[in-house]
This record gives C-alpha cells, structure tokens and sequence, in this order.
C-alpha cells in the first residue's frame, strides 16, 4: 500500500512539468541578473578563498564544501550512466545546459539564505523556511517545506545513500557483513556530526576537494589513454543532443528529458538544500556565497558529472535502450544494467580489476559525504520548527537528529532498499514544488542583492549587506552582523558614497 503510494506521488511530482518549471526558474533568474554564472565566474573562484571562519559561521569554503558534498553523490555515478542508458550520449548535453542555467537557482537560493539567516546555538541557521516566512512573509508554507525537508533528509534519503554504500560492498565479493558495513556508517557519521556544523564543515573542506579530484584525474587518465576516441566521442554527444544522429533519432525526446532530470536530480539547484550550507558561512555579503555556490554547481555536474560520462564513452562501456524498454539501440556490454557498472567497466579496460574497488571507495565518499549534508540540511529545520522552545531542547534535537539518521543508515544497510528511492523522490519533490515558485516570487530580492554587489565592487569596495541600503527589511541579525564584524566595510562604503554624491537606491535603478 505506502510502495504504491510512493510510486504514485514520486510519479506526479516528477513529472515533466517539473522539469519545465526548474528550466523556466533558472532562466528566468539567470536572465533577470544577466548571466552571472558566466560574467562573474572569476568571483565565485575569488569568494571561495577569501574570508574565514568565525565563532558563528564556517568559512566561505567549508560552506561551500558542504554544499558540494551534498550534490555529489551516487547521482554523479549511478544517475549519469542511467541518463545515457536510457537518453543515449546525447543526455550528456543537456545535463551541461540545466547546470549552466541552474547555477542561477544556485546563487539566488543561497544568497537569499543568507540575508534571511538566523542565528541558533550561537551559530549561523538558514534555508528556504527561513527566507519563505522572512521573505516572502508565507509562515505556513515554510513550515510546510521544513516538515518534508526534515522527512527527506533525515529519513528517505540517508537511507537510500547508506544502502548504495553497502550494496558497493556487496559487489567487492570480499564477504563484508553488510552488518559490519552499517556498523563503519553509523560509527563514522557520529563521530563528525556529534562535533556540529564545525566539524562537518572541517571534514567536508578536506575530504570533498580531494575526492572531486582523484576522480576527475582518473577520467583524465582514461581519456589520455582513449585519445583517438576524444573528437569522435564529442562529436557523437552533439549530434546525438540536437537529434542528428540517426542512431538515437528515435529516443531523442527521452535524450533531452533524461539529460535535464539527470541533471538536475544530481546538482540540486533549486531544491533548496544546498542554501541551508551556504547560510551556515561566515561572510560580509550574501551575494559572496551565492557565488560561491553558484560555482558548486559547475563543479558537481561540469566536472564530476561530465568525468563519469566521458569515461564511459571513451571506452564505449555502455548500453543504450529503446523507447520499449527491453530491445537495445546499443549493447557494448551485453547484461549489465545502466549504473556504477558502466564505470567500473570503463576503469577496468584501463587497470583491469581496479573498477570494482575504484568504484565502492568512489561511492563511499560520495554517499558519506551526502549523508553528512543531509545532517546540516535536516537541523536547519528541526531548529526552524522548535525556534520557540530553549536553547537546551535545541541541543538535544540535533543529537536525536542524528542519530535517528545514524541509526536509519545503519538498518538500510542490511536491506533491500529497491522502493526506497520513490520514497526519497518524494520528500525531494515536495521540496522543489514549494521552493522554485518562492524563488521566483522572490526574484525581485535576488537580482537587488546581486546589483547591491556590483555597485560596491564597481566602487572599488569589498562589499558589504546593509540591508536599508537597498530596501530590504527582517533582517535584524545582518544589523548585529555589520556592527560586530564588518563596521570597518560599511565605514568604506559610506565614505565612497559621499564622494559619488549618489544614493545606492539611485545608482542601482
């Protein structure tokens, strides 16, 4: 009956109109603040070595880790090779557009989780539930979008990442108890968490870097050693994404609809869970960590994304299905399903063996590190919902909030966990139905922000958010914030004024 009900529920929000929703959004957005993830790309790299931590907030790059972590998961491996699979080579293309056009969602969420953060646990809280009850003034949606946040990411989806883990394992053939793997999940994920937001911020700024990294090098390795494959590969990509080669000619709405969905399931751009890191950073102007995460999205998708794709065509370790379902347009490996085994195949045509253990270690770190997010992701809205009770009921939630997404991780281990995606789908479908019609709604917000920035840099300024300048209102932290840590900026940015003789409310019309 509830694996109905899921499948049901996972099948109407997913439909294609939200994919046209999440396009329609980020361009919209993108448009409306001209094209910052390509005019301004050498900022987001900027803010992501800039500033530090403080006593409230991570750093810029910890903030930005932590987003990373959580969109870099078995997407990046599983969700990629099912996109060609099913889409054919030329979904690879359309998963670079919707990354290009969703960077825009990116800022706009991230930004927007800033200005409305909150202070909880002398500590730096914000998401989509903050900014929709500040913001947008709509309590009860917020408390809507927090309530199945906190359902996705403390119960559907750390499930789902554990058992990936597991079932990697399972395919080592080294005769690991997936006890024993439930038991390394559950022990290693409270010893980060029970730390706090710091010390998961610490951990992401090291292990997401380097594990992004290894595995980019690797595709590079693959394509070196496939180099007489490089221009055929890429020239099938394009032919096959505009419905040129007739090969795939017949799947070519599948190739752009499986290459967008893909691609969005996979950078989370407009679901709002990266904005709930990007609040938690430490920084003088929420449009530095809406840069910032902005730049995750190329990240996850352009590059980890696009590793996992381009290793899979080099080698041509892939097979692509019919719009029937059963029959096969291509089958170069005869009985192995669209997922982590494209892949490991591909590695293996290169070190022969080492694709089986690449791959589990690949999807520990990328699965790990999801479910460390989603710990950040889920107290944002615990802390949301329990804002009236003390600052000790608050401690306790985020320790029970662990350790009910612990324990969860360590039971889903040991199972089959075949219906467990509907149920994530669905906690995360509800997230993207409230929260790009809000960023939409708050569009207004988003593209002063950005305009707030420019100025100040144009002024030649480190730009610094006071909201009066431009208008904005319910942000009393941003005044506190401004007086303790920044007076020396807004100093700056009075004294610049005084001499253009040019109020910002005039200069940014």
């Amino acid at each position: 009956m509830l694996d109905s009900l899921a499948s049901t529920l996972n099948g109407f929000l997913w439909a294609p109109a939200l994919v046209y929703l999440a396009l329609g959004v980020g361009i919209f957005l993108s448009v409306g603040m001209k094209f910052p993830q390509f005019r301004l790309i050498k900022d987001m790299v900027h803010q992501l070595v800039r500033g530090g931590s403080s006593e409230n907030g991570v750093s810029s790059f910890q903030g930005f880790a932590m987003a990373l972590g959580g969109r870099v998961g078995t997407g990046n491996i599983a969700g990629v090779a099912s996109a060609i699979g099913t889409g054919g080579p030329g979904a690879v293309f359309w998963m670079w557009m919707i990354a290009l056009v969703s960077a825009g969602s990116a800022f706009s969420e991230s930004a927007l989780a800033q200005v409305y953060k909150r202070k909880v646990l002398n500590q730096y809280r914000g998401g989509p539930a903050y900014y929709i009850e500040k913001g947008l003034k709509a309590k009860p949606l917020a408390i809507i979008f927090a309530c199945a946040t906190i359902l996705a990411m403390t119960v559907t989806g750390p499930t789902v990442q554990a058992n990936a883990i597991s079932t990697a394992f399972k395919g080592l053939n080294l005769n690991i108890s997936p006890l024993v793997v439930g038991v390394v999940i559950f022990v290693l994920f409270l010893l980060v968490t029970i730390g706090g937001l710091k010390r998961i911020g610490s951990f992401a700024s090291y292990v997401v870097p380097i594990m992004a990294i290894v595995y980019i090098v690797l595709a590079i390795i693959i394509l070196v050693a496939n180099a007489k494959q490089i221009g055929p590969m890429f020239a099938l990509i394009f032919r096959s994404a505009f419905n040129q080669e007739a090969l795939f000619g017949g799947i070519f709405g599948q190739c752009v609809m499986m290459g967008v969905k893909r691609g969005i399931y996979s950078n989370e751009a407009g679901w709002g869970s990266g904005a709930h890191a990007a609040a938690t950073a430490e920084v003088s102007h929420p449009a530095k960590q809406g840069l910032a995460q902005a730049f995750s999205v190329y990240v996850d998708t352009l590059m980890v994304c696009t590793a996992t794709a381009l290793m899979i065509l080099s080698t041509g370790c892939y097979n692509v299905l019919a719009l029937d379902g059963k029959s096969f347009i291509v089958e170069n490996l005869p009985g192995v399903e669209a997922g982590p085994g494209y892949v490991q195949r591909a590695i293996d045509t290169l070190i022969p063996g080492f694709g089986a253990p690449f791959i589990t270690i690949a999807i520990f770190f990328f699965a790990f590190t999801t479910l460390l997010s989603f710990a950040v992701y889920a107290d944002a809205n615990i802390q949301y919902i329990m804002s009236a009770v003390s600052d000790k009921a608050k401690r306790y939630a985020y320790f029970i909030g662990v350790i009910i997404i612990a324990t969860l991780s360590l039971f889903a281990s040991m199972k089959d966990m075949t219906t467990a995606w509907n149920y994530a789908d669905v906690g995360v479908g509800i997230m993207c139905w409230l929260n790009l019609p809000v960023l939409a709604l708050m569009a207004p917000k988003s593209f002063r922000l950005l305009k707030d920035y420019e100025y100040q840099k144009h002024l030649g300024l480190d730009p610094v958010f006071i909201p009066e300048d431009i208008g904005f209102d319910n942000c009393e932290l941003w005044d506190e914030i401004v007086e303790e840590k920044y007076s020396d900026l807004k100093a700056a940015k009075r004294a610049a004024e005084s001499k253009t003789g040019v109020t910002e409310a005039e200069a940014i019309k």
